[in-house]
């Protein structure tokens, strides 16, 4: 897991907006577009330029909606339950498509669609419609090549009432942000880009949109209190198909389901040596896009061969993969796992159905004088590779496999710690997850009073860091050094660690399992913060850092009290006596620098592969990363811990 050094900044962006107002007499809205048809965003469509197609039925509720292509050069349509479709077409030609759904009198209906697209090729592509309930984030992405003068690129806003609009501006590239706005029936707000080609003056245009429809006022005892994607149960079968949305991942949800309700995963074999079967997994399985659970599903088939997921998961009600789940957690309150959707993307086309809202918690710690980057390494280079969002690439399971495997490792450590193996079968059936969940002897509670973490420093900084609170004076006055005095002679295996003794336990066993099971080891470290607009990854000097903490003697006993319990199954012990002693990191040298520490040092064709892939971490360290549209992937967007409802 890379350690990204790149500064985003969030501006208000400048537009020209037209506005189109609601008729308060008949509470219907003032629109260009004609209801009960198929909506097609531009005119004139273009190859390279998306095509957005939307049902408009503002009167009307509509459901059992499939859209499918009758005629033209094959596109995949990624929504095909949903109101809105979009592709971006690369060849020229005519394209039809239908969509049936069923209206409220019970009565079925059909439309039809034929767009012709020309072959000249549109430079300025718009990214991607969508539906939404309101409330739900919204995100829009505009794609142009070099050759435009990055200064004409404008958006302004096209139809639908007003919203307020946040943006980051990257690599030429502009991300809108909005909060969808309340409407009372199906709305259409839509914006377009437009920018000129700096060769031929040519100004080019694009329009993308978003379907906003009407949502019941979320209570204020919601468990969910920030509006939730719509969302399916991958398997349309599944024995939990009538209950387990509404139980996991719904606005209505007041009070924690039953275990009688949404068994744990366990239940299903009644056998604690047993993993549960993929069918019997993927019966749990809610999510946004259908892509999304059968790229899981591909996951638990190819590349779980241990079944050590499978056997971590047994401690779960339900798996939820949806555009809007950033970041991934664990969640006792519903005995679920929430699964950010950008672990498991292979295509362009299917990324693009991610929203991409900035994690709120990007700032935090912001004004210390010290971080903790931290990554995964195999054979001295990056473990995994990270992808700019402006990339239009393709990756295989194989690329996205340890960053995913680490997350499900650490999340399923806390499922296991609410639900250890010998509690499974002895909760009642009428009691609620979440009173089930914490009635537990937390075995992380264990590990703090066996082998406490001691330093109170650490831990107020964590609060900092990772919850957001403001920092003394005495905190912002510490240096690097001084966080070099209170972790490396502590047990912690990572900063992330004094967050809580929940995040403590999991650390240590997701550590050790992908150091046993892929030779994948991690990296952590003490370095400056530096200030300023152009910051590059040779300006993080390191004053402090280990390869494979886990091995220091002061960790051992701890990681072994984890790993043991977490996954009975697991040899841990003999893990263990695996682990090699940590490798020092190089003092005064940057954070790239120190890549290559291991002792074999020579360049595999992957090392080089993975150096060059890695933005700002190429052959020009000095790259400003303020010119690099790439995630963060340090401690606070790659963990979360969702604080637990009151009630």
């Amino acid at each position: 897991m890379r350690f990204n050094f790149v500064k985003t900044t969030l501006l208000p962006i400048l537009f020209t907006v037209v506005l189109t107002a609601c008729d308060s007499s008949n509470n219907k809205p003032a629109t260009t577009y004609p209801a009960a048809s198929i909506i097609q965003l531009d005119e004139v469509q273009n190859v390279n330029q998306s095509v957005d197609l939307l049902l408009h039925f503002p009167f009307d509720s509509v459901s059992q909606i499939n859209w499918e292509q009758t005629a033209g050069e094959p596109v995949l349509l990624f929504a095909k339950s949903s109101k809105v479709v979009s592709f971006t077409p690369t060849l020229a030609g005519d394209y039809t498509f239908s969509v049936s759904f069923m209206l409220n009198d019970g009565l079925e209906q059909t439309l039809n669609k034929s767009i012709t697209v020309s072959g000249d090729y549109h430079k300025l592509t718009t990214r991607l419609s969508h539906e939404a309930l309101a409330g739900n984030k919204v995100s829009f992405r505009s794609q142009i090549p070099d050759t435009f003068n990055t200064s004409t690129l404008q958006w302004r806003q096209v139809e639908g009432p007003r919203v307020t609009l946040t943006s980051e501006s990257t690599d030429g590239e502009l991300t809108l942000f909005f909060d969808a706005p309340l409407v009372e029936f199906d709305t259409i707000i839509s914006f377009e880009a437009s920018a000129t080609d700096s060769d031929s003056n040519t100004t080019y245009r694009d329009q993308v949109a978003v379907l906003v429809e009407p949502a019941t006022e979320i209570s204020s005892n919601a468990y969910f209190s920030d509006r939730k994607a719509s969302v399916f149960v991958y398997n349309s079968t599944s024995p939990y198909a009538d209950v387990l949305i509404n139980c996991v991942y719904s606005n209505t949800l007041t009070s924690s389901c039953t275990l009688a309700q949404t068994p744990l995963l366990a239940k299903e074999v009644n056998n604690s040596s047993i993993a549960p079967s993929i069918e019997d997994i993927m019966d749990r399985v809610v999510v946004s896009h259908q892509w999304m659970g059968d790229r899981f599903k591909d996951f638990l088939t190819n590349n779980d061969s241990n079944n050590d997921i499978k056997n971590l998961l047994r401690a779960t009600t339900a798996i939820i993969i949806s555009y809007d789940v950033r970041p991934s957690f664990y969640w006792a309150a519903t005995g679920a796992i929430y699964l950010d959707a950008e672990n498991f993307w292979l295509t362009p086309q299917e990324r693009d159905t991610i929203n991409e809202a900035p994690d709120y918690r990007a700032d935090f710690g912001n004004d210390l004088q010290f971080v903790m980057p931290w990554r995964y390494v195999k054979d001295n280079a990056y473990a995994s590779e990270s992808y700019s969002k402006s990339e239009r690439v393709n990756r295989t399971a194989e690329d996205a496999l340890f960053r995913l495997t680490s997350l499900m490792y650490h999340e399923l450590a806390h499922a296991n710690d609410f639900f250890p193996s010998y509690e499974w079968y002895v909760h009642n059936g009428s009691q609620r997850v979440l009173d089930a969940a914490t009635s537990t002897t937390f075995e992380s509670d264990e590990l703090a009073i066996t082998f406490p973490l001691n330093s109170q420093e650490m831990r107020g900084l964590a609060q900092v860091s990772f919850a957001g609170e403001a920092a003394t004076q005495t905190q912002k006055n510490y240096l690097p050094k001084d966080i070099e005095v209170f972790f490396s002679p502590e047990g912690a295996s990572d900063f992330y660690a004094y967050s809580s003794l929940r995040e403590d336990y999991a650390m240590l066993f997701e550590e050790l399992m992908m150091q046993n099971r892929f030779d994948v080891i991690r990296d952590v470290a003490i370095t400056n913060q530096p200030v300023g607009e152009s910051i590059s990854a040779a300006d993080y000097s390191v004053t402090w850092g280990q390869r494979g903490r886990i091995g220091d003697d002061k960790l051992r006993d701890r990681v072994l009290f984890s790993a043991s319990r977490v996954l009975p199954e697991f040899d841990s012990q003999t893990a263990m006596t695996l682990v090699a002693k940590p490798i020092e990191m190089v003092e005064g040298s940057n954070w790239l620098e120190n890549l290559t520490i291991s002792p074999e040092a020579l360049e595999s064709r992957a090392m080089v592969k993975n150096r060059n892939s890695f933005s700002i971490f190429t052959s020009d360290p000095e790259a400003s990363t303020t010119k690099v549209n790439a995630e963060k992937e340090n401690n606070f967007t790659r963990y979360y811990q969702k604080p637990l409802p009151a009630h």
